[in-house]
């Protein structure tokens, strides 16, 4: 069965697909000018998330995890200070202002950071529709321009119900999928670390017993699952695989970090292409496969600890390269290859982790026959404006907007939490004024 929400009188003025952080903070700062989710003076606006509710890397909410990124980075604050949707709001709201300025921290528990998004998300029930995964986008035309496209959702509850809305435009924030190396199948054995609490969980009631597990990978992500599972499973042995010699310390220092400026988005924009490629391998130090100090630390005492025991749960295989995964009915064999000297031992180990990050989702697989619509440069990527609206066919006047996947055009702050509220306010500015809807401030 299929609904169409939308007729002649009642066509949004944006749809957002997905509802993340980064089309929550566009859906704040639409609300604060105005938009409504239904028919009013002020833009129609909705959002379309497939998830049953509003979640963040659930998967990854451990308990004592903080932010790497400060308070004040979040929805709103650094595009409106005043916005009543702030951190700080969250936190006078749920009483513990007082005991969060006692803490002296910038970096709050991410579990608490999360808590923070849901809190927003709320306050803005009525714009989205949970359970709702976007199928297909289709253009509109009449009289030859493409002036709306049709976006076709599918119901949770019943994947027969379909329901289609028609835009002015829309605002793909469809977020990252987890990477996972070519060859790797998933199962309940073999993980991506994106599911480490409610696997480990699940594994934990059980009772399967645990002695050995492995974790790939060299980045944040991987350096906390090696902690958690080393706490979690008291009498396993944790080996981490990784090619490097050590983990690396992220490069949190002021100057590197102005990479994340906003202003740092505009000089990124306006630069060549080497210039780009230059400033993207110059500081990938600061977000990729990089570890906070304080847990390198930490892993680092608690295998000195283990030494002096005399009992080496904790082992840092580096250096090294997963060759061959076998994944059996009670276990998982891993042969691990140690470079410098091509020497090859197997493990027989209960799970392994693969803590391999994540990677943007491709707007033809978010959008299918629209992405036709598309300008591409010369090394067929997606032209985007400064504004983060995609480049279209000169018959199409709807506007297809980005959040996410502008690497490429944005620098490195396109998927990160460090400028989405700025972001957020760009993308506001630039539909309101394309649509004649009045100026954001």
């Amino acid at each position: 069965m299929t609904t169409l929400h939308g007729g002649p009188d009642s066509i949004y003025d944006l749809l957002g697909i997905g509802f993340g952080p980064s089309n929550l903070a566009l859906a704040i700062a639409l609300r604060e000018h105005g938009a409504t989710p239904h028919e009013g003076t002020g833009p129609r606006v909705g959002f379309l998330e497939k998830q049953p509710a509003f979640g963040w890397h659930r998967g990854m909410l451990i308990d004592d995890a903080t932010m790497q990124v400060s308070f004040l980075k979040d929805l709103v604050t650094m595009r409106d200070p005043t916005s009543d949707f702030s951190f700080l709001c969250y936190l006078r709201d749920r009483g513990r202002l007082v005991d969060f300025l006692n803490l002296k921290t910038l970096f709050p528990l991410r579990i608490e950071f999360h808590d923070y998004f849901v809190w927003a998300a709320a306050r803005l029930g009525r714009f989205v529709e949970y359970g709702a995964e976007v199928v297909s986008v289709r253009p509109v035309t009449a009289d030859g321009e493409v002036r709306f496209f049709d976006v076709t959702s599918r119901d949770r509850e019943d994947p027969t119900r379909l329901t289609v809305r028609r835009a002015r435009s829309i605002c793909v924030a469809t977020g990252l999928e987890p990477h996972i190396p070519p060859d790797a199948a998933l199962s309940e054995r073999v993980w991506h670390n994106s599911e480490l609490l409610p696997r480990t969980t699940e594994l934990t009631r059980s009772g399967a017993p645990v002695r050995r597990a492995v974790v790939l990978g060299a980045g944040q992500s991987a350096a906390e699952a090696v902690d958690y599972l080393h706490r979690s499973f008291p009498g396993a042995e944790i080996c981490s695989v990784f090619a490097k010699y050590g983990y690396t310390p992220a490069d949190d220092s002021p100057f590197a970090n102005k990479i994340f400026d906003p202003e740092a988005v505009d000089l990124y924009y306006g630069a060549p292409r080497e210039v780009k490629q230059s400033l993207l391998d110059y500081h990938r130090g600061t977000n990729y496969s990089v570890v906070d100090m304080d847990l390198i630390e930490s892993l680092s005492r608690t295998m000195y600890q283990e030494q002096v025991q005399g009992r080496q749960r904790l082992r840092m295989m580096n250096v090294s390269r997963l060759r061959e995964v076998v994944t059996r009915d009670d276990d998982v064999q891993v042969t691990v290859e140690f470079l410098p000297t091509g020497e090859r031992e197997t493990l027989t180990a209960d799970l392994l982790v693969y803590a391999t990050g994540y990677q943007p989702q491709g707007i033809g697989d978010s959008l299918g026959e629209i992405g036709k619509l598309c300008l591409r440069d010369e090394e067929d990527a997606l032209r985007v404006g400064r504004d983060h609206r995609v480049a279209t066919a000169p018959n199409v006047t709807a506007d297809i907007y980005l959040q996410g996947g502008t690497e490429h055009t944005h620098g490195l702050t396109s998927t990160l939490l460090s400028t989405t509220a700025v972001r957020a306010g760009e993308i506001c500015t630039s539909l309101l004024a394309r649509q004649g809807l009045g100026a954001a401030g």
